[in-house]
């Protein structure tokens, strides 16, 4: 570790409390004065609101300053939950490791963003957040991802895992499914800090249920700290009515409370005691207590007291994950503190102005630093060197080969196919196959990852006996030990992606590439979509794998068919797509695939694959090498031609699994006078890519596209695909000629593959039907 190590103790030192303090008070200045710059200050031509949320900030200041400036070490990760990203660049710019010229640039372009972003703010961010419910549970992956890698390389040192959670976030199904998981239970390094000012967007919350979550992380194995009430509170509990009053307290609504933080003293007199039996004893309780006093009591919770929050961090247990739930105030030292709408409620510039004497700054020099020869300034510094990392050297990805040099004949699937890739990459390239990690939730067997999973084991932090290891009639082995290379996960989508994701970021925050892939049913990607794709957003590089795929899966009905994915391919950024239609296909795409994680300028994978049956020779693979290596560039370019006619009459793009109708439609075509040129496509989203670069609006080569659909060679055209027609439309563009475009449009059916390509048109005779209606 660079810096020094951690001093984990309880805050108890008057000297360090006091410093801790007025560094928590600038925290909060400088957080308000980095929204209000924006909104208030920079010029705005437009009149677009700019935003921000002084009030969810100010509830997580004392939290942050207690961690960074006391209990963070250098190993250490933390997610910060999304509106309290300018608390974040305030400490940042504390410890010196953000200029100030960036603190009047938030939301502005190239700037300091919305959220927290790895890849985008210019200062040190361990994760990217803003999709809620993902940012809070990424350090959970980001943990497994650890683990892994300091398994295979010893390249990831140890540290905690922390998320600062808001409280409304609880809400979202992708916590508790990640909380839930059985692998977490064993992380002891994960430890979360909820936010608890039971305040959401628009209102008081009036059941926040506290103790239900507390139960409900209990339930999952996890430490539960609850850190309601400060010192002060306390204190005045010891008094007599001080348990009368601390029942009242706890009893009263959320709103009951919220509106107390609104009311003068003498207010708080009249309505603080209630109309209960105890409401005497707590009036004279009130009565021996001044006006400033009684006004700091009833705002003093646990997550705003950094003596409470010291002893809560100290009593985390590092064998099992933890929780700490802190009772806040939204808005705490701010003039809308409590305010039931204060979520993006701005201070106005005369509040602005007067909040800075009350924090002792200056809002005429609103980004003043501490002296170095100040309390606070000294422990800045120490705090700066604790938390110093080195820089992570970059380790090339080991190399991977482009052709394994297999044409598979026969009958065979591309989800078979995944399989047998894996395993030979084992032979062919065994420092590159050792980097590879695979990631299901509970569908390998039924993936064709069975072979794979018993080659490489199943990964575990610790060794674990396989009881079913004698049976001889048990196909697939469970060997679980820290030597595994496979990932099994409950039936959770969102969990996949998440570790995929991190899985996919350790060549950046580690120094160590690995080469992650993700299997899971076709139909549920969409459900893995979003969280995936803010994984790519962080810096993750995967492959995702959907399979089965479409309505070929014909007889398992049409709750497991998908329409939509191949779009959603061609339109996810950072990503390539590919649904490739033979074995062959499959080899190419995947390693072409692999060849991109892992490194600067790299990029993740889709590809959609089917469990239909198809006869491989159908792919007329070269046989003479260089012939057979174009045809290689070709399929990871995303098309080639398959039956190349020289006046073809019409072409007939299709994709993925419908490739034997097209060619069928050509064949019968041909019988009836009609030319057909048949082209297989593998990546509409590489293909689209290319028409732009020729259009001269992205940057890339086009050569594809004259190999694929050469100009001189330009007919009426006809797509299709196992998919949503419009994937493939645009490809009729390339050469601006007539086009119909087959595919799914609808929800599919349960039956044979041929019942269900012939009531969604995209059978023979409706590929020979479009055909001849083109050209008539």
């Amino acid at each position: 570790m660079t810096g020094t190590e951690v001093d984990r103790t309880p805050l108890r030192a008057a000297d360090q409390l006091d410093a801790l303090r007025e560094i928590e008070r600038r925290v909060l200045w400088l957080s308000t004065a980095i929204i209000h710059e924006a909104n208030l200050v920079r010029p705005n031509p437009s009149g677009l609101k700019v935003g921000g949320h002084q009030a969810s900030c100010a509830s997580m200041v004392s939290i942050m300053t207690a961690l960074w400036f006391h209990e963070l070490t250098a190993e250490d990760r933390v997610s910060v939950k999304p509106h309290a990203s300018p608390v974040l660049h305030a400490i940042n710019y504390l410890l010196g490791e953000l200029d100030e010229s960036y603190l009047t640039t938030l939301r502005a372009f190239g700037g300091l963003q919305s959220y927290p972003s790895r890849s985008k703010d210019p200062d040190p961010v361990d994760y990217s957040t803003g999709s809620v419910g993902i940012g809070a549970t990424a350090p959970i992956w980001g943990a497994i991802a650890r683990r892994f890698v300091g398994d295979k390389t010893g390249g990831a040192a140890a540290g905690r895992q922390y998320s600062l959670v808001g409280d409304a976030e609880l809400d979202e199904g992708a916590v508790w499914e990640a909380v839930m998981d059985p692998a977490v239970a064993e992380l002891g390094e994960i430890v979360w800090i909820v936010d608890l000012n039971r305040q959401s967007l628009d209102r008081v919350v009036p059941n926040i249920a506290a103790g239900r979550l507390q139960g409900m992380f209990d339930a999952a194995g996890w430490q539960v700290l609850v850190l309601k009430y400060g010192r002060l509170l306390e204190d005045l509990f010891t008094r007599p009515g001080g348990d009368a009053l601390r029942t009242r307290i706890d009893e009263m609504t959320n709103p009951e409370y919220q509106r107390l933080l609104r009311c003068e003293p003498a207010q708080l007199r009249e309505r603080l005691p209630g109309d209960g039996d105890s409401s005497d004893a707590i009036a004279s309780l009130l009565a021996d207590i001044d006006d400033d006093t009684l006004r700091l009591a009833i705002r003093n919770l646990g997550g705003h007291d950094l003596s409470a929050l010291g002893d809560a961090f100290a009593s985390i247990d590092d064998s099992r994950p933890t929780v700490i739930f802190a009772y806040t105030v939204k808005g705490h030292g701010l003039p809308t503190e409590g305010h039931p709408q204060n979520h993006s409620s701005l201070l106005t510039a005369e509040q602005f102005r007067e909040l800075a004497p009350r924090l002792g700054a200056d809002h005429e020099q609103p980004w003043a630093r501490y002296t170095e020869d100040s309390a606070e300034g000294r422990l800045c510094a120490t705090a700066a060197k604790r938390l110093r990392r080195d820089t992570i050297p970059a380790q090339e990805p080991p190399a991977l080969p482009v052709d394994i040099g297999r044409t598979p004949s026969g009958k065979a699937t591309t989800q078979a196919a995944l399989g047998r890739v894996l395993l030979d990459l084992t032979r062919e390239a065994p420092e590159a196959a050792r980097r590879v990690v695979t990631v299901s939730p509970d569908v390998s067997s039924s993936t064709n990852l069975g072979g794979w999973v018993n080659k490489v084991g199943v990964w575990s932090s610790s060794e674990r006996r396989d009881w079913f290891a004698d049976d001889a009639e048990t196909i697939l082995h469970w060997r679980e030990r820290p030597t595994g290379q496979h990932i099994e996960l409950g039936i959770a989508e969102t969990n996949l992606v998440g570790l995929l994701g991190e899985l996919g970021a350790t060549w950046s925050r580690w120094g160590e590439p690995l080469l992650p892939i993700g299997v899971l049913y076709d139909p549920f990607v969409g459900r893995a979509l979003e969280p995936w794709s803010f994984g790519i957003y962080g810096g993750g590089q995967s492959i995702l794998i959907g399979t089965p795929s479409g309505i070929s899966l014909a007889p398992e009905g049409g709750a497991h068919q998908s329409i939509t994915t191949p779009s959603i391919g061609l339109e996810q950024p950072g990503c390539v797509s590919y649904e490739p239609a033979f074995a062959i296909d499959v080899e190419w795409t995947l390693l072409a695939s692999l060849a991109k994680l892992g490194k600067p300028g790299g990029s993740s994978a889709y590809l959609r694959l089917s469990t239909r049956s198809m006869d491989q020779t159908m792919a007329a693979v070269p046989s003479d090498p260089a012939a057979r290596e174009r045809r290689r560039r070709q399929v990871v370019a995303g098309a080639y031609p398959l039956r190349s006619p020289e006046n073809p009459q019409l072409t007939i793009a299709a994709m993925g699994a419908t490739v034997p109708e097209a060619v069928a439609a050509a064949e019968r075509l041909a019988q009836a006078g009609v030319e057909a040129a048949v082209v297989c496509v593998t990546s509409p989203d590489l293909l689209f890519r290319a028409l732009r670069a020729r259009q001269g609006r992205q940057e890339g080569s086009s050569w594809i596209l004259e190999q694929a659909f050469p100009a001189h060679r330009a007919a009426p055209m006809v797509t299709i695909l196992d998919g949503h027609p419009h994937t493939l439309a645009f490809l009729a563009t390339i050469n601006q000629v007539p086009s119909t475009s087959l595919g799914v449009t609808e929800f599919g059916q349960s039956g044979s593959i041929e019942d269900v390509y012939h009531y969604h048109g995209l059978d023979t005779d409706s590929v020979v039907r479009a055909g001849l209606d083109l050209l008539a």
